[in-house]
């Protein structure tokens, strides 16, 4: 006879796919010295699958249901119902009932806890147990049933098939389609547990889950059984346990909060009745499951959200799982505490990065980079030890990204990185700007345009250069060529251009302001600078529409194309040649270019044209002919006549002469560089381009030898394991395979703007009293007041964008520039002053907002909005 019940004891967390992760990992609570778990046993999945296969109709609706697509809700919701529906009709083979029924005569009763209902008989806890539940990287927390109270071995048979249905509840099918699970190939075990007549109960994370910080316990208790807290019944009490002490917000009757006094826990009986006043834990109790939780917590290697009872003074864990929507830690080599912050949010990419990606960027950053859930961070520790340091990075950070600034404000007022002593070596403040040098360049146009000539120059004799090179020579020539990169693009003639126009920047707008009362005028007097390859890029593409837009047959192709080989099929089309010379054309200047593309991983336009047509056909149908040069024209002018405004109106003023010569300097100089500002991640990602490129033929070349599977296996891996790889023609298929899957839960991460050694996530606060009520807050980077539709896009290859059009989005890189020619106005959820998604907008004068949290999940696609990109407001019509 197959085995179909397993005992607990006999059970650990590598049997997963033959209990289910409940079952597992209870399996392996018990197995951990000083962790005590009701008896039971487990229903292995085998037995589940005996009654999928033996079910008439199951196979067939389990194949329509993963068929399904993921938007069709009421599919969903019909092919679930008849999927329980069956399951729990379904007849249990006499076999299963039979070890059931052995199972429940031979577990013992708990000593001083065994419950007696009816004739004698004991009471069990029936709870679901699925192969994709409790999972490292996805919980699956309530997703399924469990069954409290249940006598006798018929009610148990029939709890077994509740737990079994529940696998197919419309809210678990929603799940698995979300975390990508496929429905035929998960199981259900089911766990059957003695029921322990619990004092108090409740649950018990070891990391604090509102602000991640792993130094904090959190336990939430109610008297008796904790069934009344999962579902939400009762308020509980709550208890944190930080550095030791123990603080505690007591209910109050059936439903109030309080405090017990000055919140502190003293050490009584436990609490009875819904209208008392004292805790249900007393301070022991609180700190004997602090030391329960961490116990387990080191056994599994991170942090855990567990389920406990309490019968007398004995706790009894009923569950543990990983908290899965925590922010991961950097590693670090000491125990002193450490200040993060995220390179994300500054380089306008907050998506969670490949591992080839993330290895490129350390290598090409000046600054030392560290790793969390797939992101970039900066380490800014050193510096904030020391006072000026501290105050220049609060500053610069206030200047560039104001919730960053707020975020990083309440870490350190809260004294998380103490300063250094007067008498320790100082660590040097920073320069206000990387590469500030106390004399600017001479104002001269010719400078920027130079550096771009040299550039580019030194790119195209990369891309000839590392066609010729292979094997390891290959890894030699990129890191020669990133010394070329650092040279050019981040050195000593390069960054000084840079912080010319900043600092042009900031002394117009903060004299203007103090003289004319003028805000932001720097913005103005910036539209149409020359040498701006990010606004550039955007004009260049309504250039291509106007070459395309007299073609109807080659409209009408590109209407219909979802392929990225749709070159090749403009051949034979009425004006095919014109439009694949100009498309081409456009691929050649900015092919290298795609959205997130600091990571190297991504696809490129180049590579993935198809990414373009969504915008470009919308420039087609709603773009009058010669509008890129007349947008263009039409800045410059407002520029110049803005200046001119501004100079006539200082001289009137005391020293007014004076003013207005200085000022003048000033933006000559801005429009001499500020536009060179966009050039050096362009100049980057072109070398990016070029080196993904050779990779990939590397990648193409260890394929053919079956050292990987397939070319993209290489973004798994960093630049250095790519380097062995070829050294040793070999690969961890395993370790691709593990970093692909921790991918995946990193996407469902949201990353904070500063994070901290103790794990505390933070995103920053508007704290402001004067926006209209209701209005969701942010930076305002781009004046004017629009209404209008909103587009809620989190691709822009699949952006369906018309006139008038507000673009809502999670962040813009200069890859999102052609889409800006469209819209009437921008609102994303990261970005600053000096971000590239606020100077463009600037450029071309849409009103913007960044910095709204959530923003593209409180406003919904289509909504009509009110977007004040001078009071950083945005309002909800409808």
């Amino acid at each position: 006879m197959t085995t179909m019940v397993i005992g607990l004891e006999d059970v650990d967390q590598n049997q997963i796919a033959f209990v289910g992760g409940k079952g597992a990992q209870l399996g392996e609570l018990s197995r951990i010295e000083g962790i005590e778990v009701p008896p039971g046993f487990c229903v292995t999945t085998e037995a589940f699958a005996g009654v999928l296969t033996a079910t008439p109709g199951l196979t067939d609706r389990l194949d329509q249901l993963t068929a399904l697509p993921t938007d069709d809700t009421e599919g969903t919701r019909r092919l679930s119902s008849q999927v329980r529906d069956l399951i729990e009709r379904a007849t249990v083979p006499d076999d299963l009932a039979t070890q059931v029924h052995g199972a429940l005569e031979g577990l013992g009763a708990l000593t001083g806890s065994g419950v007696r209902r009816g004739q004698g008989e004991r009471a069990y806890a029936v709870r679901s147990s699925a192969t994709a539940e409790d999972l490292p990287t996805a919980s699956f927390a309530g997703q399924h049933d469990s069954i409290l109270n249940v006598t006798g071995l018929e009610a148990v048979l029939a709890a077994i098939r509740q737990c079994w249905a529940s696998l197919f509840t419309e809210r678990a099918v929603t799940y698995r389609h979300q975390h990508g699970f496929d429905h035929r190939a998960v199981r259900m075990g089911v766990v059957v547990q003695q029921m322990v007549p619990a004092d108090a109960a409740g649950v018990l994370f070891t990391a604090d889950p509102v602000t991640s910080r792993r130094t904090v316990t959190v336990i939430e208790a109610v008297a008796g059984l904790g069934e009344a807290l999962v579902s939400g019944q009762v308020t509980p009490d709550s208890y944190v346990v930080r550095d030791g002490v123990v603080e505690a917000s007591v209910r109050r009757g059936a439903g109030g909060n309080g405090s017990g006094g000055d919140g502190s826990v003293e050490d009584g009986s436990v609490g009875e009745g819904s209208d008392r006043t004292e805790s249900v834990l007393t301070e022991s109790q609180v700190l004997a499951l602090e030391r329960v939780g961490r116990r387990i917590e080191e056994h599994f290697g991170r942090p855990q959200d567990i389920e406990w009872c309490l019968v007398g003074d004995a706790v009894l864990v009923v569950q543990s799982r990983a908290i899965t929507t925590l922010f991961p830690v950097p590693e670090r080599a000491d125990d002193e505490p450490h200040v993060y912050l995220s390179v994300g949010h500054q380089q306008m990419m907050t998506d969670a990065m490949k591992p080839l990606g993330l290895s490129i960027w350390q290598l090409t950053s000046p600054a030392p980079v560290v790793l969390a859930g797939g992101r970039l961070f900066v380490d800014a520790t050193p510096r904030l030890v020391h006072p000026a340091g501290r105050a220049n990075i609060v500053r610069l950070m206030g200047d560039s990204d104001p919730l960053m600034a707020d975020a990083l404000r309440t870490v350190l007022e809260r004294g998380f990185v103490p300063l250094a002593q007067e008498s320790a070596p100082a660590v040097a403040p920073p320069s206000p700007r990387p590469g500030a040098t106390p004399d600017p360049p001479a104002t001269d146009p010719a400078i920027a345009a130079n550096l771009i000539e040299e550039n580019e120059t030194s790119v195209r004799e990369l891309r000839d250069g590392i066609r010729q090179v292979g094997g390891l020579e290959l890894f030699d020539a990129i890191l020669e060529d990133l010394q070329e990169l650092r040279r050019l693009l981040f050195g000593q003639r390069s960054m000084p251009v840079i912080n010319a126009a900043m600092e042009a920047a900031d002394w117009l707008n903060e004299h203007l302001r103090e003289w004319l009362g003028e805000e932001n005028a720097a913005g103005t007097l910036s539209l149409s600078a020359p040498h701006n390859v990010t606004a550039e890029m955007g004009l260049a593409l309504l250039d291509v529409a106007d070459v395309i837009r007299p073609h109807r047959p080659v409209v009408e192709f590109l209407r219909d194309t979802d392929s990225d080989d749709f070159l090749d099929g403009l051949a034979g089309l009425p004006g095919g040649d014109e439009a694949r010379e100009a498309i081409g054309g456009y691929l050649e200047s900015y092919g290298m270019r795609c959205v997130g593309e600091i990571d190297i991983t991504r696809p490129r336009w180049s590579e993935q044209p198809s990414a373009l047509l969504p915008v470009l056909l919308g420039h087609i149908d709603h773009a009058e002919p010669g509008e890129g040069a007349r947008r263009f024209e039409e800045g410059r002018a407002q520029a110049q006549a803005y200046a001119e405004e501004l100079l006539s109106r200082l001289r009137p003023l005391p020293d007014g002469e004076a003013k207005a010569q200085e000022t003048a300097a000033m933006i000559e100089r801005l429009r001499a560089f500020v536009g060179y500002r966009e050039y050096p991640k362009y100049g980057m990602v072109s070398r990016y381009f070029e080196w993904k490129k050779a990779l990939l033929a590397e990648a193409t070349r260890l394929v053919d030898s079956g050292v990987l599977q397939e070319a993209s296996d290489i973004f798994w891996l960093s630049f250095e394991e790519l380097r062995m790889v070829v050294k040793t023609q070999h690969a961890d298929w395993e370790l691709i395979a593990a970093r692909a899957e921790a991918f995946a839960g990193f996407e469902l991460l949201t990353p904070p703007r500063v994070l901290t050694s103790e794990g505390e996530a933070l995103l920053g606060a508007w704290r402001r009293e004067d926006a209209p009520a209701g209005a969701l807050l942010g930076l305002a980077v781009s004046s004017g007041v629009v209404e209008g539709r909103a587009r809620v896009v989190a691709d822009l290859a699949a952006a369906d964008l018309e006139e008038g059009d507000i673009l809502v989005t999670a962040f813009t890189d200069p890859s999102w520039t052609p889409a800006f020619v469209s819209i009437a106005g921008l609102v994303t959820q990261a970005g600053g002053m000096m971000t590239h998604g606020a100077v463009v907008a600037r450029e071309y004068g849409l009103p913007a907002v960044v910095g709204v949290d959530h923003a593209t999940a409180l406003i919904s696609d289509g909504q009509r909005i009110r977007l004040d990109g001078t009071s950083g407001t945005v309002e909800i019509l409808d």
